[in-house]
């Protein structure tokens, strides 16, 4: 974990975007959550966003070169 609880300034808003094996991100969820205001969890937390957006800009690359 990259990112720990005493890392977190209190009352910050935690967006953990980092995802590695078993699960985790790159922030210590339990020792953060005690200090932030509002922390999004892994798995389950930016993710959806993240494909979302990916696939929103490869269709629009696409149509861009297609001159649509």
């Amino acid at each position: 974990r990259l990112v720990r609880g005493e890392d977190v300034k209190p009352g910050a808003v935690v967006i953990d975007a980092g995802y590695n094996a078993g699960n985790v991100g790159d922030v210590d969820f339990d020792t953060a959550a005690e200090r932030a205001s509002l922390i999004t969890p892994v798995p389950g937390g930016v993710g959806p966003m993240t494909i979302a957006t990916l696939l929103e800009q490869t269709v629009d690359a696409a149509a861009r070169q297609l001159g649509v």
